[in-house]
């Protein structure tokens, strides 16, 4: 199913706050970060600028399985760098579409050097699902005669 929506409709849906980190703090207050929002990763900031992310997979894989300590471990040392992200004009197939191939589960959506927000692949299968549904419906009481179109 094709959708021709830009991203920026998702994240109109989503709360214009987003939760981020600072590259000096360590790993240990990211991830307490990360549990208390329920969120699987973290844009990091630095003078208001998106320098990085980081995930519970980037601890996962060189935290925990390198034997270091995450109260001692800065994010810096461990946060993606070269990120993909998003404008706010890609369409959600495309930000669907660059995720997969990108196998990324966070997307920021940015706009020149601003971070407008970020959309998961959860929200973007969510929105999909809902569209399909709502077209359901409209077909449905097409069939029946009950469309008032």
């Amino acid at each position: 199913m094709k959708i021709p929506l830009p991203v920026s409709v998702v994240l109109a849906q989503k709360s214009s706050i987003v939760a981020s980190i600072s590259p000096d703090v360590t790993v240990f207050d990211a991830i307490t970060v990360m549990a208390e929002k329920n969120i699987g990763a973290l844009p990091v900031i630095e003078n208001n600028r998106l320098v990085g992310m980081i995930s519970e997979r980037d601890y996962t894989r060189l935290v925990a399985l390198k034997g270091k300590s995450s109260k001692q471990t800065p994010v810096r040392e461990i946060m993606s760098r070269n990120l993909t992200v998003a404008s706010p004009a890609n369409t959600i197939e495309e930000c669907m579409r660059l995720m997969t191939e990108k196998h990324v589960r966070h997307l920021p959506v940015v706009e020149g050097d601003k971070m407008l927000g970020i959309v998961s692949i959860g929200d973007l299968v969510k929105w999909i699902i809902t569209v399909q549904a709502e077209t359901i419906e409209q077909l449905q009481k097409y069939i029946n005669g009950s469309y008032p179109g």
